[in-house]
C-alpha cells in the first residue's frame, strides 16, 4: 500500500508507545478510523495485542514489514531512546505504505515516582529524558526528514505532552523537566516545519484512564503533602481529541490542547 494524503483526512500514521495506555487508545482509533498505522514500542507481543483490536479482535494484519496489500498496521519494536531503532522504525514505515502523514510522538516514562530530589539517581534521570526528551526529538527529526523529502510533501507531528508541562507534581522532577522541554521542541518544530508543510503541534493530557494513572484514583500525593483520590477519564476522549488534531488539513493547526478530567487538580494546583 501506497497511500498519499492529499484531502487533509487519513493516511500513514506512525504512533510510539503503542503497546498500551494512550498509544494503544490512539492507535485503535486512528485504525478504526481508516488510518495505515505503524505501532512502535519496546515490547512486541504488546503491539500485537494493539494491532489485533484495531482490526476488531482479528489477527494483526502485518507482523513484519513487507506484508500482504491492503493491510492496515505494522508492528515495529523500537527501543525510541536508541537512534539506530528509530532509523528503521521510519525505514520499515516508508519501505511497507511509501510515506509518513502523522507521527504521534507518545513515548514515555514516569520513571521512580515519589522520591526526592536529592535522592533520585542520575541514571534514572538520564533513563526519563532519554525516553521522554530525546526519544521525541530523534522520532520528530525522522518524521521531518521523511515529511519534507516525500511527495506530496509535509505531514503532521503531534507530541504528547502533559498537564506537567504546565504545572508539576510533588516529586516529579525527571518527568516536569522534560515535559516542559516538549513544548520548546513543539514550538521550534512547528516554526520550522512551516516551509515544508509539516504542522507540529501539542497534546496536553490530565488523569486519563490508564494503567499508568490507576494509582490516582485510590490516591495521588498533592502539593500540600497530602494524598486524595483523583477523577479520571476515558482514554478513548483523548484518542478522539487526538485523532481530530490529525485530520485538519495541513493548512490549519491545533498548535495546542489540553484535555483532562473535568474536576481533577490541576486549575490552582498548590
Amino acid at each position: 500500500m501506497n497511500a498519499k494524503r492529499t484531502d487533509g483526512r487519513t493516511g500513514i500514521a506512525v504512533v510510539t508507545g503503542a503497546g498500551s495506555g494512550i498509544g494503544r487508545a490512539v492507535a485503535v482509533e486512528l485504525v478504526r478510523g481508516g488510518w495505515s498505522v505503524v505501532l512502535a514500542g519496546r515490547r512486541e507481543e504488546t503491539l500485537e495485542e494493539t494491532a489485533a483490536r484495531g482490526s476488531g479482535g482479528a489477527s494483526p494484519d502485518v507482523r513484519e514489514p513487507g506484508g500482504g496489500p491492503g493491510s492496515a498496521s505494522l508492528v515495529v519494536r523500537t527501543d525510541v531512546s536508541r537512534p539506530q531503532d528509530v532509523s528503521a522504525l521510519f525505514a520499515a514505515a516508508v519501505e511497507r505504505f511509501g510515506r509518513v502523514d502523522l507521527l504521534f510522538n507518545n513515548a514515555g516514562t514516569f520513571g521512580p515516582g515519589g522520591v526526592p530530589v536529592e535522592e533520585l539517581p542520575y541514571e534514572a534521570w538520564r533513563h526519563v529524558v532519554d525516553t521522554n526528551l530525546n526519544g521525541a526529538f530523534l522520532c520528530a527529526q525522522a518524521a521531518y526528514r521523511q515529511m519534507k523529502e516525500q511527495a506530496p510533501q509535509g505531514g503532521r507531528i503531534i507530541n504528547n505532552g502533559s498537564i506537567s508541562a504546565h504545572a508539576p507534581r510533588p516529586l516529579s522532577v525527571a518527568y516536569t523537566a522534560t515535559k516542559h522541554a516538549l513544548t520548546g521542541l513543539t514550538k521550534s518544530l512547528s516554526l520550522d516545519g512551516r516551509p515544508y508543510r509539516i504542522a507540529v503541534g501539542q497534546i496536553d493530557i490530565g488523569n486519563a484512564a490508564t494503567d499508568m494513572t490507576r494509582r490516582m484514583e485510590t490516591g495521588a500525593l498533592q502539593a500540600n503533602g497530602e494524598t486524595a483520590p483523583e477523577p479520571v477519564m476515558d482514554v478513548a476522549d483523548v484518542a478522539r481529541t487526538v485523532r481530530h488534531m490529525a485530520e485538519l488539513p495541513l493548512e490549519a493547526n491545533v498548535q495546542f490542547a489540553t484535555v483532562l478530567a473535568t474536576t481533577m487538580p490541576y486549575v490552582g494546583r498548590g
